[in-house]
């Protein structure tokens, strides 16, 4: 295997789960293949790294992260826990079910921190171009060394894709928006709902992003927010100062039109619309080309590219579950690097494909698309020896989730849940959700004596 050379593209999430894929299979004494990890960031995380700029950054390439200031998980930590790395091995005590960015953040260093990851990546280096040669079946990436200015190539036996697919935004035109006076923004430039105090805030989604930042921007003070759907309304019990509307038609100056006939007034437009699968370093053969879905098409077994299977997508489904998916995948991958998985021929690996795509057709609620993807996650734990976990009842927990937020989407994240790892109950948040607007690490984990004090 020391001849075979690995090349990962993105140290978040995804990326950092194949390196401690490898790490885990050299702790059991396998010769593991040369693996060179690019991250055009300063510092691994990928979207929970948080930057505070918009648009480029230090060296004019685009922002990556998405994340803002008083990003809250959305999901019970108790979903996405490493099961090989739990919450209170990497806390020491037990914590809510419902933490900020900054402490999954942290969780998710501490895992990796454990390890000798960084040796495997070069930062500050983003992918220009990559190219197959079919006879030698390798690839040849062109990489950019944004810090020294450098511009150099590299050939790899696998490639794998471990960019993310939330940072490049869907920005559809509405008539007349060009002439709008006040503050137009995507999501992906959301920073914070500080600056949306008191205003009359117009939310254009119906995804996740458009429902938590809507509640972020009411959590803060915001006058109103309304949130304007294409096709559904999200739906839940909204409490009063946030509603939700038919899709816009056009602006009138800072008159926004609905679909259903009504027109109102605002100061500032968020397009919550949603983001694109984008891979620009990538010729048209070897580019996925998805819309946000549970399952894309072209992927056998949701990784490996059927046109060229040396060819890996990490973690470019829809998410319910998170990390731990990631972990699956990148398990199973790893194995096929090492020739301890053999995946069939392409014909069958299609078949395989249509299959999972005829199911996902017939999914219908939320509930289906949890259980799918709960089926999807065993399949990968069952052709691996990523550490098993009761993938059953973390279903169960995204069920009892989907239900505390259609009954009160103010309160749902002060729930608390039990590991499914260490058997811990997370522990109750000093301060209800609605009341915490310090969403640093050092105030969430602030000790028993010092709760009074702050609170």
């Amino acid at each position: 295997m020391k001849n075979t050379r690995i090349g990962i593209i993105g140290a978040g999430p995804s990326g950092l789960a194949q390196l401690r894929a490898f790490e885990a299979a050299e702790k059991k004494g396998f010769d593991v293949p040369e693996i060179v990890c690019f991250e055009k960031q300063e510092n691994w995380g990928g979207m929970w790294n948080y930057s505070w700029r918009t648009g480029v950054g230090k060296y004019g390439e685009p922002i990556h992260s998405s994340m803002y200031k008083y990003l809250w998980s959305n999901g019970p930590k108790e979903c996405l826990e490493f099961s090989d790395y739990s919450f209170d091995e990497h806390f020491k005590k037990p914590i809510s079910s419902y933490p900020p960015r900054p402490v999954l953040f942290d969780y998710i260093q501490g895992r990796i921190n454990k390890s000798n990851a960084k040796d495997f990546i070069r930062f500050n280096t983003t992918a220009r171009w990559v190219s197959f040669d079919e006879d030698t079946k390798k690839f040849t990436i062109i990489l950019d060394d944004l810090k020294n200015d450098k511009t150099y190539s590299e050939e790899f036996d696998y490639l794998i894709i471990a960019s993310g697919h939330f940072s490049t935004p869907n920005m559809p035109h509405f008539k007349g928006i060009e002439n709008f006076p006040g503050n137009v923004m995507h999501a992906h430039d959301f920073r914070g709902a500080d600056q949306f105090k008191d205003q009359n805030i117009l939310l254009i989604g119906s995804s996740y992003s458009a429902e938590d930042i809507g509640i972020q921007c009411h959590k803060h003070g915001a006058e109103s927010v309304t949130l304007s759907y294409r096709s559904s309304p999200i739906g839940v019990d909204w409490p009063e100062g946030v509603k939700e509307v038919p899709l816009l038609t056009h602006f009138d100056g800072e008159t926004a039109h609905f679909k259903d006939g009504h027109s109102e007034n605002f100061d500032a437009v968020i397009l919550c619309t949603g983001y694109q699968h984008k891979f620009p370093f990538l010729p048209d053969e070897l580019r996925l080309k998805t819309t946000n879905n549970l399952y894309p098409d072209n992927l056998y077994k949701g990784i490996f590219f059927n046109e060229v299977p040396q060819l890996i997508y990490l973690g470019m489904q829809d998410q319910y579950y998170t990390f731990n998916m990631f972990d699956t995948q990148a398990w199973l991958a790893r194995d096929y690097m090492m020739n301890r998985f053999e995946i069939p021929n392409k014909e069958e690996r299609r078949k395989d494909i249509d299959s999972w795509l005829e199911k996902n057709d017939k999914l219908k609620s939320s509930v289906d698309h949890v259980d799918f993807q709960t089926d999807y996650i065993q399949e990968l734990i069952n052709l691996s020896d990523y550490p098993d976990f009761d993938l059953n009842k973390v279903a169960a927990m995204f069920k009892e989730w989907l239900n505390d937020k259609s009954e009160n989407i103010l309160t749902y994240r002060d729930k608390t849940f039990k590991s499914v790892v260490t058997g811990t109950v997370a522990a109750e948040h000093h301060t209800e959700w609605m009341d915490e607007l310090d969403d640093s690490k050092e105030r969430y984990l602030i000790r028993e004596a010092k709760e009074k004090e702050l609170s």
